[in-house]
C-alpha cells in the first residue's frame, strides 16, 4: 500500500510540528542531503511551456529512493481563483519501483523553498544579518520570513509588493504569529536600502528588473527566488557582475535562473561545494553574495522523505491501493470483471 498525504494531512502534520520547527527540521535534512550531492542521479527538470505558463517534472534518485515532482507555474492563475503554483510528488523504492508515498507538494514547495533559502543564507550571508527585505508578498512570502527568523535570527522584515492587498495579507499573518518588526515600504528601493538580506520572490512572467545595480550595497546577500524558467528573471543583468554567485544545479540554472542573462562562461559556484568546504562562500564582510535559486529536485526528494518519516511516525495520511496487489504478479487481467468470471468458471468446472 502507498501512503497518501493530501492537503489536509499535510496541514495537520505542519500544524502539529509548528511552522518554524518544520522549517528548521527541513533545513537540517536539506543540508544533510546536499552534503551527499555526489550520491544522486541528477538531471534538469523536464518542462512543457505554453504562452500562459509551464508544467514541469522534476526527477532525482539515489541508491535507495527515487522521487519526482509534478509542478506548474502559471502567474495568471490567481485571476481565475487558482494558485500560481500547484504540485504533487511521489517517492518510490529504487530496488522495486514501488511507490511508497504520494503527497501534495503545493504547500510543501513553499516550505522547502523557504528552508532552502535560509539554509543557503546561513552559509552565504553575514552572520550578523538582522534585516530582510522581502520583495514580492504572495503565497510563499510568509514562509520566507519565518524561515529567516527561525534559522538566522532576522528581526526586521521590510515588505513591498506592487499589489497592496498581498502586502496587507503578509503583514496581517506575520503580525499575528511572530515578534518580527514589519516595515511597509513604498518602493523596492526603499525596502532594500540598508537591508542585510534581500529576497526577491515575484511572479511576473518575463524579464523584470526588480533589483538594479544602484540598489546593491556592500555586504548584501541576495536570495533571488522568483526567476525560475527560461525568459523569467528578476534582476537587472548588471547586478550579476557585482556579486559572487551561487546556484543549486548549474546545468539547470544556466537555462532558468538569473544567469541565463549572462555569458556561458560567467563564473558560478554550486552550493553543495560550499557546504562541503570545497569552495569558499562569502570571502569578506563587504562582498555581495547572490543565491540564484530556481528550485531543484533534490529539495523535493528531501521534503518527501521527511514527510514520509514524520507521517509514518504519527500515523498521518491514508493507505491507498495505488498499485495492484496480486496473488499472482503475472495475472493483471484477473483484476477485471472478465478475469474474475473466468476464475469462477474454472473453479466451478
Amino acid at each position: 500500500m502507498t501512503r497518501f498525504i493530501d492537503v489536509h494531512s499535510l496541514v495537520r502534520l505542519v500544524d502539529e510540528t509548528g511552522v518554524p520547527q518544520f522549517l528548521e527540521a527541513l533545513a537540517d535534512a536539506l543540508r544533510d542531503d546536499f552534503l551527499r550531492w555526489r550520491e544522486f542521479d541528477k538531471k534538469a527538470r523536464v518542462a512543457s511551456h505554453s504562452h500562459l505558463g509551464v508544467i514541469e517534472l522534476m526527477p532525482v534518485a539515489d541508491d535507495g529512493a527515487y522521487a519526482f515532482k509534478y509542478v506548474n507555474g502559471h502567474p495568471h492563475n490567481t485571476q481565475v481563483g487558482l494558485p500560481t503554483v500547484m504540485a504533487f510528488g511521489v517517492l518510490a523504492e529504487v530496488d522495486t519501483g514501488y511507490p511508497v508515498l504520494l503527497s501534495e507538494l503545493t504547500l510543501t514547495t513553499a516550505l522547502r523553498t523557504a528552508a532552502t533559502s535560509a539554509m543557503a543564507a546561513k552559509a552565504l550571508a553575514r552572520p550578523d544579518s538582522r534585516s530582510l527585505a522581502l520583495i514580492g508578498n504572495g503565497s510563499q512570502s510568509e514562509f520566507q520570513a519565518l524561515a529567516f527568523h527561525a534559522l538566522l535570527g532576522i528581526e526586521e522584515v521590510r515588505v513591498f509588493d506592487t499589489d497592496p492587498h498581498a502586502t496587507d495579507k503578509l503583514v496581517r499573518h506575520l503580525s499575528a504569529c511572530t515578534p518580527l518588526d514589519i516595515v511597509r515600504a513604498r518602493s523596492v528601493a526603499e525596502a532594500v536600502r540598508g537591508a542585510d538580506i534581500v529576497t526577491t520572490i515575484t511572479a511576473y512572467q518575463g524579464h523584470a528588473a526588480v533589483l538594479t545595480p544602484g540598489m546593491i550595497e556592500p555586504g548584501m546577500h541576495i536570495n533571488a527566488v522568483g526567476g525560475d524558467s527560461p525568459g523569467k528573471t528578476e534582476l537587472h543583468p548588471g547586478v550579476l557582475p557585482l556579486a559572487r554567485v551561487f546556484v543549486e544545479y548549474e546545468p539547470q540554472t544556466r537555462v532558468e535562473g538569473e544567469i541565463q542573462q549572462a555569458a556561458a562562461d560567467f563564473p558560478v559556484h554550486e552550493l553543495w561545494r560550499v557546504l562541503l568546504g570545497e569552495v569558499p562562500g562569502r570571502e569578506s564582510a563587504q562582498q555581495v553574495t547572490l543565491f540564484d535559486s530556481v528550485g531543484f529536485a533534490l529539495e523535493d526528494y528531501t521534503a518527501l522523505r521527511y514527510i514520509q518519516r514524520v507521517a509514518t511516525e504519527r500515523g498521518i495520511g491514508q493507505q491507498i491501493a495505488l498499485v495492484p496487489e496480486l496473488d499472482d504478479p503475472k495475472d493483471l487481467f484477473g483484476l477485471t470483471a472478465s478475469g474474475r468470471r473466468r476464475a469462477v468458471l474454472r473453479r466451478a468446472a
